[in-house]
């Protein structure tokens, strides 16, 4: 052999020690996640249950490092949200190539590791690629594995569970036996009707019907990119990590992931094609999922459906295959494309007639379309009692039956569900003004109704 060839074998067996000794023992009982089972993230106990490449890891550790100075081992195992017993042999391997040295121990024996000037030149490289040094990824592969498991498809909507999510609503039983079908089918539906009776109401708290939480990464690692998938704007988590973490930490629960409410995604005419692909923040380097992701599990409400900047039928196109297959395909800004499950009730309220939007390939797709009906005059005299209790007015039947015989039945005028909210905001503003006590009047109705209904006669 010459020496040329034993320098290349020697460099070969390095770099397997030093994989073998990041990854540690192979872990043969590593638990799967099935579907149908109840998922609770477990903690990694090891580099080959991170299933993430451990250069990844190095990266964010350093970009860490470069950022703070120095830190304990403990706390930087807190800021990529992993055991320290995870993080300690990759510790060791970044001291032993000195991009990272010792610099003693708190009194509480934890080690505290500095940055080197070496470790400053190489973690300035890793940050122009990234900036990213948060909480360490989970792999794609644990993501989709995870929405198989949770489902929304797999949940059951019972009618007190619509009752439960619907309170404070007039939803009558005819719509709740419309409604409750659709939503058990966890797959889409029209909500559409004439403005003002409530569809984007029943599909806000379409997902309250569920009433389970579900786990989302905080971001997932995708062919060498990291994107973000929790979104604080977008879900509810059920706890705080940071106050609960010994409690996690005995849970045995991978705090690389959030408990949240199944989410509810709201996008209304301001929505671009931009918002339904991964976009990449051009300072920071770090993706963003879109809309579409960010909603698996839950619920994605397309408000004002026809109203959007793009053409419906851009919209329609983008969406035909993943409505039937149940994954999308996304495009990363490096020029791969990925497949990911695209697991959610989608609800396009509109107050649009379907058929006049879409073509009958698509309506195929959406099994379930449901018209919000204008309320019964017993519907709309029980709605304003609800609403004049929340108001703090004193329910009045005498008043409330001036209003409609004179300014509904009289002018062939339409009840819709918003009005008793809304004409009872401007008596309430009436009252102040002319500084009486809130009460229900002739006179204020009158007054109500001629500036409600100015324009839309």
């Amino acid at each position: 052999m010459n020496p040329t060839t034993s320098k290349a074998a020697e460099g070969l067996d390095e770099l397997f020690n030093r994989v073998n000794m990041l990854l540690g023992e192979p872990a043969a009982d590593r638990r799967e996640v099935k579907a149908g089972d109840t998922f609770i993230p477990r903690q990694p106990r090891n580099m080959r249950e991170l299933n993430i490449p451990p250069a990844m890891l190095e990266k964010i550790i350093m970009r860490f490092l470069f950022q703070v100075g120095a830190e304990t081992g403990r706390r930087i195992a807190s800021q990529l949200r992993l055991p320290f017993k995870v993080i300690e042999p990759l510790l060791k391997q970044l001291r032993q190539d000195k991009h990272i040295d010792l610099t003693g121990t708190t009194s509480t024996g934890d080690s505290e590791f500095c940055i080197t000037e070496s470790g400053r030149d190489r973690a300035r490289r890793y940050s122009e690629e990234c900036t990213y040094f948060g909480s360490a990824p989970v792999s794609l592969e644990d993501y989709v594995a995870s929405v198989s498991a949770q489902t929304i498809a797999g949940q059951v909507v019972t009618r007190d569970d619509l009752k439960r999510a619907f309170k404070g609503l007039i939803i009558n039983d005819n719509m709740m036996n419309r409604l409750g079908p659709a939503i058990n089918s966890g797959r889409g539906m029209f909500l559409f009707g004439e403005p003002g009776n409530g569809k984007t109401s029943i599909a806000e708290r379409v997902t309250e019907a569920f009433g389970t939480t579900v786990w989302i990464p905080r971001a997932i690692s995708i062919e060498g990119e990291i994107m973000r998938i929790y979104d604080p704007a977008v879900h509810e988590e059920v706890e705080d990590p940071q106050q609960n973490s010994g409690l996690l930490d005995s849970l045995d629960i991978d705090r690389r992931w959030v408990q949240v409410k199944r989410p509810t995604v709201i996008a209304g005419g301001e929505l671009t094609m931009n918002e339904l692909e991964i976009s990449l923040n051009p300072t920071s380097k770090i993706c963003e999922s879109p809309l579409q992701v960010k909603s698996n599990c839950g619920t994605l409400v397309i408000d004002d459906f026809g109203r959007q900047k793009m053409p419906v039928d851009m919209l329609l196109n983008r969406w035909i295959v993943p409505l039937e297959k149940r994954y999308d395909f996304l495009n990363m800004p490096n020029g791969k494309k990925i497949q990911v499950p695209f697991d959610q009730l989608i609800v396009f309220s509109t107050n649009l007639e379907p058929k006049d939007l879409v073509d009958g390939a698509f309506l195929r797709r959406i099994p379930y379309k449901i018209e919000v009906p204008d309320p019964s005059e017993d519907e709309f005299r029980n709605l304003f009692a609800i609403m004049c209790d929340k108001l703090g007015f004193t329910h009045d039947p005498r008043a409330i039956n001036y209003l409609i015989e004179t300014h509904y039945k009289a002018a062939h005028r339409p009840f819709r569900l918003c009005q008793p909210r809304d004409l009872l905001l401007q008596v309430k503003n009436f009252c102040n003004f002319h500084a009486i006590p809130p009460r229900l009047s002739n006179e204020a109705f009158d007054a109500a109704v001629l500036n409600y209904f100015s324009v839309m006669e």
